[in-house]
């Protein structure tokens, strides 16, 4: 296999493992967590939650410090994000009444994970 094959399915386990712990930290802030890689054409969501009325679209990053994740996620992603929150919305029969936010939940090495609320 070659090296950078390797590196790109170390990368995405190193991904997927960063979104179960961040549904986890959630799930225990009392979130119920909706959907995990929400995929659409217009893009995925990491994780989806819900809080009461709210509707959260959190976008997960497994990085070495909270600044790196945040600023990970480019003006790019939070448009795809966005446009995927709007198809997965459009799917529920009660998302008139759903408020909805964007967070970032950023997975650090060694700590727990770091929640964003409303990052942008």
């Amino acid at each position: 296999m070659a090296k950078q094959a390797r590196e790109r399915r170390r990368a995405e386990r190193r991904g997927h493992f960063a979104e179960y712990a961040a549904a986890l930290f959630l799930l225990a802030k009392g979130y119920r967590i909706l959907a995990i890689r929400f995929r659409t054409k217009a893009g995925e969501i990491d994780l989806v939650a819900r809080k009461g009325d709210l509707a959260v679209f959190v976008e997960v990053k497994a990085r070495v410090g909270e600044r790196e994740a945040v600023d990970a996620v480019s003006a790019t992603a939070q448009r795809r994000i966005r446009a995927a929150s709007d198809i997965w919305l459009s799917r529920r029969s009660d998302a008139a009444r759903l408020s909805q936010r964007y967070d970032v939940v950023a997975v650090l090495p060694g700590r727990l994970p770091k929640h964003f609320p409303d990052a942008f």
